[in-house]
C-alpha cells in the first residue's frame, strides 16, 4: 500500500473539512462533560438526574442509527452536516439562554443532550460516507490517520478542558462556548469545495435492516463488529470496577486516579500516528493484530497490579498508555478497511448496522459490571473484563486478516458498466 505523504499540507478541501470535523468532536467531548457538571454544580441533580443526561445522550445512537443510515444513503453529505452542526449549536445556546432568565431544569438539559445526540448520530454517520469522495482512494488511510488523530485528542483534552472552562467562566458559559465549536465546525465542513458526487441510484428495495444484512454476510464487516461489539462490552464491565478496586479499595486519589486514566488517551493519540508506518512495514492485517494485542492484551495485568498510591497510578498509567496505542492503531485501520470493503453506495446504511452493533453491547456491559462486581468483589470484575477484552481479538485472527497486505486487496469487484458486458468484467481477488 503505497501512499503520498502531506495530506492536509497539500489538499485545501480536507484540510477545511479536518479543521470543521475536529471543532466538532471536541465540543462534542466538551458536551459529554459539560451537561452533566451543570446539572451538578448549577442545579444540585443528583445521580438520578446525571444518568437521566448521559442516558439521553447516548439513547439517539440506539433509536437512530438504522434509520438515520438509511436517509443518507439517497442524499448528499456534507450540507447534511453543516445543518446537524447549526442544530447542535442552537440547541446549547438555549442552555446559557435558560440559565440566565432562570428557566434552566434538569428536563431541559435532558431534552438538550438528546437533541445534540441525535444530531451527532447523522454527523458522524453522514462524515463517515463522505470522507471517501473527498479524498483520492490512495489518501483515505491518510484521512483517516488525522481525522482519528483529532478524535484522539478531543477525547483527552474534552474532559479538562470543559471542566476548566465551568472553573474560569461558570458551567452554564462553558456550554455557551460549547456551542461555539459547532459553528466553527459548520464553517469548515462548508469550505471544503470539492465536488460531492451524487449518490449512486439504489439497486431494488432495501429495508432500514440492510446495513445490520451488509454486516452479517461480509466476513471482515462480522468479524471487526464481533471484535468491536465483544471489546465495548467487556470494556464497559471493567470500568465500572475499576473505579472500585482502585479508589474504594485500594485507596487511589481521584486526582491520581484521573492521571491514570487519561494515559489511555495520549497511548492512543501516539497509536494514530503510528498506525499506517507500522502497516508499511509489517502488512495491514498483522499491523491490526498488534494494535490489538497491546490494546486487549495488556488490561490482563491490571488485576494483579502491586503497591497503591503512587505506586498503583504509575503501573495503571502504564497499562492504559500501551493499550491506548494498541486502540489507536486498530481505530485507524478499522476504518479505512470497513471504507474500502462497503460498496461506496451503502457506506452510510452499512456504517448505520456496524454502529449499532457496537455500541448497543454497552448498557448491558454496565448491567454485567455491575453483578459480577457486586457477586465476586471489584477485582473478579476487572479481571472479568480484562479477559473478555482478550478474547476479543479472536475473531481477527483469521488467515485472511493475518494475510492482508493492504485493504485494497480485500475490497469488492465493482459493478460491471453498461458499456462493458458481463464477461469481460474481472472481479477484485480476495486474498483468501
Amino acid at each position: 500500500m503505497v501512499t503520498k505523504t502531506g495530506l492536509l499540507r497539500r489538499n485545501q478541501d480536507f484540510r477545511r473539512f479536518w479543521f470543521g470535523h475536529t471543532a466538532s468532536v471536541a465540543g462534542t467531548h466538551i458536551t459529554a462533560v459539560a451537561l452533566p457538571l451543570l446539572a451538578t454544580l448549577t442545579l444540585d441533580a443528583g445521580a438520578a438526574g446525571v444518568a437521566a443526561i448521559a442516558t439521553a445522550t447516548f439513547l439517539p445512537n440506539l433509536l437512530l442509527s438504522l434509520f438515520v443510515g438509511h436517509w443518507l444513503e439517497l442524499r448528499r453529505r456534507r450540507q447534511i452536516m453543516v445543518v446537524t452542526d447549526i442544530v447542535r449549536a442552537v440547541a446549547l445556546a438555549a442552555v446559557p439562554a435558560a440559565y440566565l432568565v432562570d428557566l434552566l431544569s434538569v428536563p431541559l438539559l435532558v431534552v438538550v443532550a438528546f437533541v445534540v445526540g441525535a444530531a451527532s448520530v447523522v454527523f458522524e454517520l453522514a462524515s463517515f460516507a463522505y470522507v471517501p469522495t473527498l479524498v483520492d482512494e490512495e489518501d483515505l488511510p491518510a484521512a483517516n490517520q488525522a481525522t482519528q488523530g483529532s478524535t484522539t485528542a478531543a477525547q483527552v483534552a474534552g474532559p479538562g478542558l470543559a471542566g476548566g472552562l465551568a472553573q474560569l467562566v461558570g458551567p452554564a458559559m462553558a456550554v455557551a462556548l460549547d456551542a461555539v465549536s459547532y459553528v466553527l465546525s459548520a464553517f469548515g465542513v462548508a469550505g471544503a469545495r470539492r465536488p460531492e458526487p451524487a449518490p449512486p441510484p439504489v439497486e431494488g428495495r432495501r429495508g432500514i435492516l440492510e446495513g445490520l444484512r451488509a454486516v452479517a454476510v461480509n466476513p471482515f464487516l462480522r468479524s471487526l463488529a464481533t471484535y468491536a461489539a465483544v471489546y465495548n462490552g467487556a470494556f464497559q464491565i471493567l470500568t465500572v470496577n475499576l473505579v472500585v478496586f482502585a479508589v474504594t479499595d485500594r485507596g487511589l486519589n481521584a486526582g491520581m486516579f484521573g492521571l491514570a486514566l487519561s494515559a489511555a488517551g495520549a497511548g492512543a493519540f501516539v497509536g494514530t500516528m503510528l498506525a499506517l508506518r507500522l502497516t508499511r512495514g509489517i502488512g495491514y492485517g498483522r499491523g491490526f493484530i498488534v494494535g490489538m494485542a497491546l490494546s486487549c492484551g495488556f488490561p490482563l495485568l491490571i488485576p494483579v497490579l502491586p503497591g497503591d498510591g503512587g505506586v498503583l497510578a504509575f503501573g495503571l498509567a502504564a497499562i492504559q498508555f500501551v493499550s491506548g496505542i494498541g486502540l489507536g492503531i486498530a481505530n485507524v485501520l478499522s476504518v479505512t478497511l470497513r471504507q474500502i470493503v462497503v460498496p461506496r453506495g451503502s457506506l452510510a446504511r452499512t456504517n448505520a448496522g456496524y454502529r449499532l452493533l457496537i455500541y448497543g453491547v454497552l448498557p448491558l456491559g454496565s448491567a454485567a459490571g455491575g453483578f459480577v462486581g457486586q457477586a465476586a468483589g471489584s477485582r473478579a470484575g476487572v479481571a472479568a473484563g480484562a479477559v473478555g477484552l482478550a478474547l476479543s481479538g479472536l475473531p481477527m485472527l483469521t488467515r485472511r486478516m493475518r494475510t492482508m497486505k493492504s485493504p485494497y486487496d480485500v475490497r469488492p469487484p465493482a459493478p460491471p458498466t453498461a458499456s462493458a458486458p458481463l464477461s469481460d468484467s474481472v472481479p477484485t481477488k480476495v486474498t483468501p
